[in-house]
């Protein structure tokens, strides 16, 4: 357990995306110094760490060293390297696994931490960046040390709550409610693709009604600049269903439907519903 006698806690976070660097404003806030590497990062990166006041820590191992928490936010992709990262350069503290990963994998993750003394914490954030209230963004925990991890951010727009003390819970949770949201975004992209293929989509939208329409274009644009990051997410969605026993073709599926606007990423703007269209049924051909 971290001193709280102590009000400053020292947090290393992988890494300052656009989520990550919310979170890390949200330590800031609460007067905890979070520091980040930044050798070869974008500039991108750069500018959301100053908004963020993060630290800049251009040697990896000094950062692990100096660290009391580390907080890995980063696609599910880089979450058993920064893991890894964290073992090799001997960091000893409590290690956050915030990312959008299947239970089984934050276990197995777990389960390296420990055998080099790391505490681990299961992360599960749903939301979207969380830099001021009105995001309401939600930070499960679970573990034996996730009562740490939710004082960080007591008073902050993350609203965290401890689920357990089983590695595991955060992540299911993670995994069962983006299926639903991401994945019915992934569904509807698909389905209104089908219907302008086929010719009748304004049938279809008429069949929907105006509001649900227009809802529904609303949503599926305004997804596709950060598409590219969800299929990693979809995936590991798949992997949780198939552990369950259950099909996991239509997250699979769902993969693919994001990977196919990955050419949105960095967009300065939403695309149109015709430009979105198309781009799903040409990238397939």
């Amino acid at each position: 357990m971290i001193n709280r006698d102590i009000f400053m806690t020292r947090i290393a976070l992988f890494s300052p995306g656009a989520m990550g660097a919310s979170v890390g404003a949200a330590a800031v806030s609460m007067g905890h110094e979070v520091t980040w590497h930044s050798n070869n990062r974008s500039q991108a990166s750069i500018q959301r760490s100053d908004q963020a006041g993060l630290v800049a820590v251009q040697d990896q191992k000094t950062l692990f060293n100096q660290a009391e928490i580390v907080l890995s936010v980063c696609p599910p992709h880089a979450a058993n390297e920064v893991a890894q990262l964290a073992i090799s350069n001997k960091f000893q503290g409590i290690f956050l696994e915030g990312n959008a990963i299947a239970p089984s994998k934050v276990r197995a993750i777990r389960d390296d931490l420990e055998q080099a003394n790391i505490d681990c914490v299961d992360g599960g954030i749903i939301g979207g960046p969380a830099w001021d209230k009105s995001s309401n963004t939600q930070l499960y925990v679970s573990g034996t040390c996730a009562a740490d991890i939710a004082a960080l951010f007591s008073g902050t727009p993350l609203t965290t709550t401890v689920l357990n003390n089983q590695i595991g819970s955060a992540s299911a949770l993670k995994m069962t409610f983006a299926a639903y949201t991401k994945g019915t975004t992934a569904l509807l992209s698909a389905i209104l693709a089908v219907a302008e293929r086929e010719g009748v989509r304004e049938y279809l939208e008429t069949q929907w009604g105006e509001d649900f329409s227009q809802q529904t274009a609303m949503r599926i644009t305004g997804n596709a600049q950060k598409a590219w990051r969800f299929k990693g997410e979809m995936e590991e969605i798949a992997t949780t269903f198939g552990e369950a026993g259950l099909p996991s073709g239509f997250h699979m599926a769902a993969a693919e439907i994001y990977d196919r606007l990955k050419t949105y990423k960095d967009g300065s703007e939403a695309p149109t519903l015709d430009n979105f269209l198309s781009q799903l049924l040409n990238d397939g051909r």
